[in-house]
């Protein structure tokens, strides 16, 4: 069944908040690589990686129900940052908007009941409990470090810290 017009707005919007997430990551990776700190450049790039697949994920879900894809613009994000803490800041802010704006396109599903959408939305709430969830213990552990400790975060990242490096739902059979 096609989702009502307003619920196709809404998806494609929330493909535009994950590729803008996608992109974002991907300069906090080329930041990171750049200040010669590799593991938290590789970890931002899986985490870009990760995004691109949501994205995908919501394009296959618009398309297999009938609607028509349109991805908005996508901003520039930042690519310069004066502190490692100010990058995994606006990582974990990306991560608490995403999350609302999925938790509002599931109250839009459900108020229009579309059960079909509200039902592919579940595994992405999920999701995002495990993305916010590791970019604040990210963000704890680099403000704990400082900028004079982030060998140490270099560490941390390499080693899983914090389910680091972990599949990510449905790639572990979840």
């Amino acid at each position: 069944m096609k989702p009502s017009d307003k619920v196709l707005a809404a998806l494609n919007e929330q493909v535009g908040l994950e590729l803008a997430a996608c992109i974002k990551y991907d300069a906090i990776a080329a930041h990171f690589a750049t200040e010669g700190l590799p593991r938290l450049s590789a970890f931002f790039f899986q985490q870009a990686t990760e995004e691109r697949g949501h994205a995908h994920r919501f394009i296959r879900f618009i398309l297999d129900t009938g609607g028509r894809v349109e991805i908005p613009e996508i901003p520039k994000p930042p690519h310069h940052f004066k502190f490692a803490k100010d990058a995994v800041k606006l990582a974990l802010e990306g991560e608490h908007l995403v999350t609302a704006a999925i938790h509002e396109l599931m109250e839009l599903a459900t108020a229009e009941k579309d059960y079909s959408t509200a039902n592919f939305l579940q595994w992405f709430i999920g999701e995002q409990v495990e993305e916010v969830a590791t970019m604040d213990q990210l963000l704890k552990v680099v403000e704990r470090a400082g900028e004079s400790g982030l060998l140490l975060v270099e560490d941390f990242v390499a080693k899983g810290g914090s389910g680091m490096g972990r599949p990510t739902r449905g790639e572990d059979g979840q």
